[in-house]
């Protein structure tokens, strides 16, 4: 994180900042032990290969968590992530850098709370999306 982000200095069209993950087979244990997320597919590479994928594959929740990591980061300590709605499109994999973005896609004051709203995904080395969503923030006014 590199400061607060306050309501009046987000654009809609402004790109969120980039988060690059790498996640590994040892951090797919470590989160199958978090999560209760136990399929094979995620640990066992024979397993995984015998279901018709090339080798282990990255839980979409794990992705998911990168993806709310992300806007978190970028909205600061004062800011609030109230929605995280996100699917599931195509598979990561370990060893592979998986590309978290996301962009501002309208912005609005209800309440006296300023909302914005963000389209968010990540991508693989290829540029293919393999989790897609939406988060809705609340940020803190310069002025108050």
């Amino acid at each position: 994180m590199t400061g607060q982000l306050y309501y009046e200095g987000v654009v809609v069209g402004g790109e969120i900042t980039t988060l690059l993950k790498q996640p590994t087979t040892r951090q797919l244990v470590m989160w199958a032990g978090a999560s209760g997320d136990y399929n094979p597919i995620h640990y066992d590479k024979d397993f995984a290969q015998s279901r018709g994928l090339p080798g282990v594959v990255v839980h979409g929740q794990l992705a998911s968590c990168f993806l709310g990591q992300m806007v978190t980061d970028w909205i600061g300590e004062q800011g609030r992530l109230k929605k995280l709605t996100l699917t599931y499109r195509g598979m990561n994999f370990p060893g592979e850098t998986l590309i978290c973005k996301g962009t501002v896609t309208k912005k609005y004051i209800e309440d006296g709370q300023r909302f914005v709203v963000c389209s968010l995904w990540t991508e693989n080395p290829k540029r293919e999306k393999t989790v897609t969503g939406t988060a809705v923030v609340t940020l803190p006014s310069r002025g108050s």
